[in-house]
């Protein structure tokens, strides 16, 4: 009887060791971008990035609303099509671009408010 009793006690130990002692599951952290272009209720800043070749550019969007972040011109979003990886961007959401790989100027606004130039900005890539 001794060795059952030994099986159960140490089949008790691991289930509570699996357990994890009640700590909450972490989140992972934002990803480390100097590159970053950050969304509020005044707008979007900083409104241009000068960036190296093979750069991707993160968008914060810490707006009220949600933002649809695509490369310019509106609505063909063809000019800078790695900007349109950011696309919907709900509030307190992040996402990065595509790679940024040719010298050239990538304008970007939102595509549900083309209009509002407080949401465009541009990336130069060099």
């Amino acid at each position: 009887m001794p060795i059952v009793r030994r099986a159960i006690s140490v089949g008790a130990l691991v289930v509570l060791s699996a357990c994890g002692g009640g700590s909450a599951p972490t989140t992972p952290p934002p990803p480390s971008n100097p590159y970053v272009f950050t969304i509020s209720t005044t707008g979007i800043s900083p409104k241009e990035l000068t960036v190296p070749q093979g750069t991707r550019v993160l968008f914060v969007n810490n707006d009220n609303r949600r933002r649809n972040m695509t490369s310019d011109p509106h609505p063909e979003h063809d000019i800078c099509p790695e900007i349109n990886n950011v696309g919907l961007l709900n509030q307190g959401q992040m996402r990065e671009t595509g790679n940024l790989v040719i010298v050239r100027t990538c304008g970007f606004h939102d595509h549900d408010d083309p209009d509002n130039v407080n949401v465009r900005g541009r990336i130069v890539v060099r």
